[in-house]
């Protein structure tokens, strides 16, 4: 049974807080123009910047423009929620997202720092949220042949992240620096460097790291320094859904060049890469044997869904019957200790509970961002049509809270 979010509730049985905390594993901020260039060294300066195309802003990585955000400066957006039919499957008209979106909004304070973004939280009825960044997800992958710069800018980026927001901002709001261990010494130095600052949770893209000859993959033997070091640390590590490459075999199949475009979806890569990235990051994180050499780390998918486990672990189950030489312990025993998971709003969820167990599923809302939820509490009111109540408490925030070791603030 599907448990699609009902659009359609009367306002007044919108529920505007719950009898028990919840922590949001998935809210946003955008970022100001300063993001990635206050802390670039100088002789960085250049190879990130805007510049006015046509009369719009746009931002460029080494000379070359990015549409993959159409406003990168986020002046003006769309409402949350916009895109929540599209999402949802109910778009019988084939209207455009940008016909979706409607009136967009000018952005306001709380989407770009952190005081009055707790005010927010108030009144969405949320306790707590981890505070992903919104452009940063276009780096890495522009990157992939310069691991020195890699490193370079998310450390800048970081810097400027935690000037704005913090990395725990009153026990409250969790934003998520980015680590990137494509030169290993240098992904352990920025993680020692952001548990100093006090990191609860670190942001890693799924999908392989940047090399001078070639990518590979962040959980190869070669990186084990810096897994060594988040195992001794405990500091979650979020997998959120990013640009993760995933273009570069639509164009293969197409026959173009082009970059990933966020607001523009075509039919071939909507059918066949949603859950390909975090699939392939979680089946490496465990074939290539990290989850075995280090099994206290803790992963948590947020963004990509659910609807990749089942079909992930069923294959990986299937190459373990052929060669269980190859595994130090069974692919499903890692999976369900190793990996929570967040799933989509409109994801069915009775398979994925049983699966994970619901002390392995953490809400998110993806809040404001216009695929997310306008109104996150839904959710809880979906799972309480499905869940025992105590479940429902466990996944809508107790297992967040637990996994970065903070206690709820008091009611």
């Amino acid at each position: 049974m599907g448990n699609k979010v009902r659009r359609d509730e009367k306002e007044e049985d919108i529920v505007s807080k719950l009898a028990f905390p919840v922590f949001d594993a998935d809210n946003h901020l955008y970022e100001t123009e300063e993001a990635f260039t206050r802390y670039l060294p100088a002789e960085y300066a250049g190879r990130i910047k805007y510049v006015e195309v046509n009369g719009r802003t746009k931002i460029a990585i080494d000379n070359v423009i990015s549409d993959y955000i159409p406003n990168p400066t986020f002046e003006v957006v769309a409402k949350p929620g916009a895109f929540a039919d599209y999402f949802g499957g109910n778009n019988p008209e084939g209207k455009s997202l940008r016909e979706l979106t409607g009136e967009p909004m000018r952005s306001v304070d709380a989407f770009r720092r952190a005081e009055p973004r707790v005010a927010m939280l108030d009144d969405l009825g949320l306790d707590a949220a981890l505070m992903f960044p919104t452009l940063a997800s276009l780096l890495e992958v522009r990157l992939t042949d310069d691991p020195e710069f890699t490193c370079t800018v998310l450390h800048a980026f970081n810097e400027w992240l935690h000037d704005e927001w913090t990395f725990n901002y009153q026990d409250r709001i969790f934003a998520t620096p980015i680590v990137n261990p494509c030169i290993p010494e240098r992904g352990v130095a920025e993680l020692d460097w952001l548990l100093e600052k006090g990191a609860k949770t670190v942001l890693l893209r799924p999908a392989p790291v940047a090399g001078t000859r070639g990518t590979r993959s962040p959980f190869l033997p070669e990186f084990d320094p810096f897994w060594a070091r988040v195992a001794e640390s405990g500091v979650l590590v979020t997998l959120h859904a990013s640009d993760s490459g995933y273009q570069r075999y639509i164009n293969e199949w197409e026959g173009t060049s082009h970059e990933l475009m966020a607001f523009k979806p075509k039919p071939f890569y909507d059918a066949v890469t949603p859950g390909r990235a975090i699939n392939d990051a979680i089946t490496s994180a465990i074939c290539h044997g990290m989850l075995s050499r280090f099994p206290t780390v803790k992963l948590a998918s947020v963004e990509n869904g659910g609807s990749w486990a089942i079909p992930c672990l069923k294959a990986m189950e299937k190459t373990y019957a052929k060669m269980p030489q190859a595994f130090e312990v069974h692919p499903r025993e890692a999976f369900q200790r190793n990996l929570w998971i967040n799933p989509f709003w409109e994801d069915s969820m009775e398979d994925l509970v049983n699966l994970m167990s619901p002390e392995h599923i953490l809400f998110g809302s993806d809040y404001p961002h216009p695929e997310g939820m306008a109104d996150p509490l839904h959710w809880a009111k979906e799972m309480s049509d499905l869940f025992p109540e105590d479940d429902v408490r466990k996944m809508m925030g107790e297992n967040m809270y637990g996994l970065l070791g903070v206690r709820p603030r008091a009611a």
